[in-house]
């Protein structure tokens, strides 16, 4: 599954849920008829509507916007081509598929997501308009424990499957050791915070969430998430209601007090209202007048009676459901005397906005959000947040270096009040440079206000410069240690023992083979006897020039001969050859060398490139492509260099295709690598 560290939530979905005794651990076979023959009317009636979907998703490390492949479950809800799934599976889509139980594949995209709830909207694109079956909601609020329930879905990403089992609890909330930990995160929100689970046993494994959890009748009673012992699901009317906002707006809007609350103190003595905690600077409740150890016990009309933890989510979806802009009168208990308060709520914003890479940086950053920057101690939030830093990168490359939480508050001499700015900013500083560009950064570090100086912008790759060409003996040697001499019957044996002779070359023209043993040059004796000699062959035949000649004494087979052999010019090694950085893909070629054909027994005019680098989390390490690969075509055109493939990727990036095509030689092995890119916006 997936590649990166997971939020709770989801290793708590991915852990196998058991099922407990009862209907949830019969096999079907063992079923009343009765309930055999319902079970099968409702799968009947959902499986047309069931989707297995594959995502490619973004994250962001190491300065980087990385993409990984995972999957999840869905099931249509509207005509239209409408699917419900869990945030967590298709929030941060970059690409993705969905797949019918009559193996039809269709692409979709993302309508919108809400973390708060862990609810995403998908819509399917087929290639001809159509109108698809759809499942409807049924009344979550209606569900009883002891009701048969079935969970279906796409466990482990293989074809659909349903479980059996019963509602176990209609409110499930989490252990009170996991809610003091932080609950269930998703960028950055408590999922538990608005959601009760139906709680049932029927297994789920990875790859059920976002499935739905159906009745009998056929009908979404709720939406998958969690198996913490028991499976867990987003009720029904909840998961509707979001699904409903996203298809309509793209987003949820939610109305915001700013407070901290819990259930009332155990022995307070109160019988109605809910305790305020802690009220945020600046917030709508302390504009209102709102204070901590506060009793809220009416919102409108409305008593609030939160005794139990349990009750909170019903009270926030209720503050969420406020009206925006709208005072709402409030009644609270403070020091024994009630009071009337009128509070106007605000518009929520996400906790964690948008991230985004900035590749001439090295850095990954986010805007401060207004909860971002009151846990920062800041008083506005006009800054960029450092989410993610590349290791030797220009940001971490810096002295002082930028690390990750760093806030970033001045780029040359000009204030920098979110990411749209700085990347305004980095676009004008780098439009006509050919090199990084040394700009001076003001940013922070908790209570430290540091400066810095950055090069911005992305070093190109040098074209070497051809080194000066020495002569070269085209053979591969190894040491005569003492040790071998030893064995071999002569002691005093010194130099080199030829492993390899490069075809075609004057070496083989003169008459060197592997197994030669080379004692002297033009009549100076080799006197190497150990490992860590191994460049002194080498080092003397440096001294001569592409083209003179050379007299080798040897020996084959315990006869001496002398072997006059040419010189040439030595060949370039790997570390000389043109290369070319993908930045799109995120990959790094390099023409062939001499020692490539040998080593891999290519023949003399052999083409291609080689690929040296492919960066973890990029579209070609996605689609598959390997250090080590030799990539002989583009799209059906062959590659001979790195300047014609340069030029190829060059046609790629102005087209902004679906997908490209590489033909790749790895090892023996001939195979296609398709590379399917999601283009940013131009």
């Amino acid at each position: 599954m997936r590649n990166k560290v997971l939020p709770l939530f989801i290793l708590a979905c991915f852990a196998t849920a058991q099922p407990a005794a009862g209907a949830g651990s019969s096999p079907v076979e063992t079923l009343s008829l009765p309930l055999r023959l319902a079970v099968e009317r409702a799968v009947d009636a959902v499986r047309p509507a069931l989707v297995r979907i594959h995502i490619v998703e973004t994250y962001y490390a190491e300065g980087r916007e990385m993409k990984m492949e995972t999957s999840g479950s869905g099931v249509v809800i509207t005509e239209e081509g409408h699917v419900i799934t869990n945030h967590h599976v298709a929030g941060h889509a970059k690409q993705i598929s969905c797949t019918f139980a009559d193996k039809e594949e269709i692409e979709a995209e993302l309508v919108g997501s809400d973390p708060m709830t862990d609810i995403a909207v998908l819509k399917l694109l087929p290639e001809d308009a159509r109108r698809f079956t759809a499942v409807r909601f049924g009344d979550s609020s209606g569900v009883r424990v002891g009701d048969h329930v079935l969970a279906m879905g796409s466990p482990l990403a293989l074809a659909q499957s349903v479980t059996l089992g019963i509602v176990s609890i209609t409110n499930m909330i989490l252990p009170q050791g996991m809610r003091r930990r932080g609950g269930l995160q998703q960028d950055g929100e408590n999922i538990g915070a608005l959601v009760r689970w139906i709680g049932h046993d029927a297994a789920i494994y990875p790859g059920n969430s976002g499935g739905p959890l159906i009745n009998l009748d056929g009908e979404i009673i709720g939406i998958n998430e969690i198996g913490i012992g028991l499976s867990g699901a987003i009720p029904g009317n909840l998961a509707e209601e979001v699904a409903k906002s996203l298809i309509a707006h793209g987003k949820i809007s939610r109305a915001w007090f700013g407070v901290d609350i819990q259930p009332r103190l155990k022995h307070s003595g109160h019988d109605l209202g809910v305790l305020i905690g802690g009220v945020l600077k600046d917030s709508p409740a302390e504009k209102a007048g709102l204070e901590s150890g506060d009793l809220l016990l009416r919102m409108g009309d409305a008593e609030i009676d939160v005794r139990f933890d349990a009750q909170l989510p019903d009270f926030n979806r209720r503050v969420a459901a406020l009206e925006i802009g709208t005072a709402v009168p409030l009644r609270v208990l403070r020091d024994g005397e009630e009071i009337g308060l009128e509070l106007v709520p605000e518009l929520r914003q996400p906790r964690e906005p948008q991230e985004y890479e900035l590749k001439q940086w090295g850095l990954t950053v986010r805007d401060l959000s207004y909860l971002l920057a009151k846990e920062l101690k800041r008083d506005d939030t006009d800054a960029v947040l450092v989410t993610s830093v590349g290791p030797g990168g220009p940001a971490g490359s810096a002295k002082p270096e930028i690390r990750r939480s760093d806030v970033l508050v001045g780029v040359a001499g000009k204030p920098v009040p979110d990411v749209a700015a700085l990347r305004a900013m980095t676009a004008e500083l780098t439009k006509d440079a050919d090199a990084p560009v040394p700009v001076l950064v003001a940013f922070e570090r908790k209570t430290e206000k540091f400066i810095t100086v950055v090069d911005v912008g992305i070093e190109e790759l040098p074209d070497p410069s051809l080194e000066v060409k020495k002569a070269w003996l085209p053979v591969e040697t190894q040491v005569i240690t003492r040790d071998l001499a030893a064995l071999l019957g002569d002691e005093g044996m010194t130099g080199f023992r030829i492993t390899q002779v490069y075809p075609g070359s004057t070496a083989e023209t003169a008459g060197l083979e592997v197994g030669d043993f080379i004692h002297a040059v033009d009549g100076e004796r080799m006197t190497a006897s150990a490992l860590e000699h191994y460049e002194e062959l080498e080092t003397y035949i440096r001294q001569y020039r592409g083209g003179d000649s050379a007299v080798l004494k040897i020996s084959r087979d315990g006869e001496a001969r002398e072997i006059e052999v040419e010189l040439i010019r030595a060949p370039k090694q790997a570390r000389e050859m043109k290369k070319y950085r993908n930045d799109n893909f995120e990959f790094t070629v390099r023409d062939i060398t001499v020692f490539d054909k040998a080593e891999e027994q290519w023949h003399e005019d052999q083409q291609g490139v080689l690929v040296e680098q492919v960066k973890s989390g990029g579209w070609a390490a996605l689609g598959g492509l390997r250090i080590k690969s030799l990539i002989l075509e583009v799209d059906g055109t062959s590659v001979s260099s790195v300047k014609h493939m340069e030029s190829e990727m060059e046609r790629v990036a102005e087209a902004r295709p679906k997908a490209i095509v590489l033909k790749v030689l790895q090892g023996i092995h001939t195979s296609f690598i398709e590379l399917e890119p999601k283009w940013d916006a131009r």
